[in-house]
C-alpha cells in the first residue's frame, strides 16, 4: 500500500511533519531571483535545510502554473531533485483536481506518469465517478477534501443533509449529518477499496479532525492549516493521531518557507510533534 511508504519515513525520522513548497514568486528572497530557475533553487534550499524533520512535501500547483512553461518546469525540476536524492520522502501534488470524462485521463498521467507524484488532492464535488481514474492507481494515493481549513469552509461543508444515502427516496429521516462527514463515511467505506484514500481535514477544526478519526480508523489524514492559519500541534495530536501514533500529515507551508531559518522553524514543529507522539 501506497501509505507504507509515508509511515516508513514517518518512522524513520519520527515526524509527521508535511512542508509545502509553495514558492510564492512574490515571496522569493531576492537573490534567488538572479538565478535562471528562481523556484526550482528556492525549492531545493527549502528541501536542503528541512528535509531531516520531514515526512512529506506537499507542492502547490497554482504557485508554478501561475507562471506558465517556465513555472510547470520548476515544478517538474523539484520534482525530479526530490526523487534522486531523497526517494523516501512522500510526495504530494496539492492541485484539488477531479473532473468527468477524458478531462481525468489528463490529471492523471500529468500528476502519477510525468511528475511522479505519490499523492494528489482531490474534490469530492463531482461523486465517485470524477475521483474513479485516481483510485485505480493502487500504487498513488487520492487524498479527498474533507473539512479544509479555510474560515470558509463551514458555507457548505457544515451543511445539515437529511435522508443519506437514499436521494431518491423523498423521504426525509430525522438523522442529520454535516456534508463532510457523509464525504468522510462515503470515501471510508465505498472508495477506498484499494486502500489508497486519505482525506484532508483542517488543524483549525480540531473537534472535526476528531470526528473524523473515530469514522475513518488509521486512515491517513493530510493537515493543513497550522502555522499561517493559526492550526494548533497539540489539538491537531490529541485529536488526531491513530492507534499507531501515525495517521497524520502535519502541513506548513508559510509559516516554515518564508521563516527567517526555514531549518530552525522545521526543526521546531518537529519536536513539538515529538512531544505528543509519546
Amino acid at each position: 500500500m501506497i501509505v507504507n511508504k509515508y509511515n516508513r519515513r514517518a518512522k524513520k525520522v519520527n515526524s509527521l511533519l508535511c512542508v509545502g513548497l509553495d514558492p510564492d514568486f512574490t515571496k522569493i528572497p531576492k537573490k534567488f531571483l538572479k538565478n535562471k530557475f528562481p523556484q526550482f533553487e528556492f525549492n531545493k534550499w527549502i528541501i536542503q535545510e528541512t528535509n531531516e524533520y520531514v515526512s512529506a512535501f506537499k507542492l502547490n500547483s497554482a504557485f508554478y502554473e501561475a507562471r506558465g512553461d517556465k513555472g510547470i518546469q520548476e515544478l517538474k525540476m523539484t520534482m525530479k531533485y526530490l526523487i534522486k536524492n531523497y526517494p523516501d520522502i512522500f510526495t504530494i501534488l496539492d492541485a484539488k483536481r477531479a473532473d468527468i470524462g477524458n478531462t481525468n485521463n489528463g490529471h492523471v498521467s500529468f500528476a502519477f506518469n510525468w511528475l511522479n507524484v505519490d499523492a494528489i488532492t482531490l474534490h469530492p464535488y463531482l461523486g465517485q465517478e470524477a475521483v474513479q481514474p485516481f483510485l485505480d492507481r493502487e500504487d498513488k494515493a487520492s487524498i479527498i477534501l474533507c473539512k479544509t481549513s479555510n474560515p470558509g469552509a463551514s458555507e457548505l461543508q457544515d451543511l445539515q443533509v437529511s435522508d443519506v444515502g437514499r436521494p431518491n427516496s423523498g423521504r426525509p429521516t430525522s438523522e442529520t449529518k454535516p456534508i463532510w462527514q457523509i464525504v468522510a463515511e462515503k470515501v471510508f467505506k465505498e472508495w477506498n477499496k484499494n486502500n489508497n484514500c486519505m482525506l484532508v481535514v483542517g488543524a483549525t477544526y480540531p473537534e472535526d479532525l476528531k470526528k473524523v478519526r473515530e469514522i475513518v480508523g488509521d486512515m491517513t489524514i493530510l493537515v493543513p492549516g497550522i502555522g499561517a492559519q493559526g492550526g494548533d500541534i497539540e489539538k491537531v495530536m490529541k485529536a488526531g493521531l491513530n492507534k499507531e501514533g501515525l495517521g497524520l500529515i502535519i502541513n506548513s507551508s508559510r509559516g516554515i518557507i518564508f521563516a527567517a531559518n526555514p531549518k530552525e522553524e522545521a526543526k521546531k514543529l518537529c519536536k513539538e510533534i515529538r512531544k505528543y507522539r509519546v
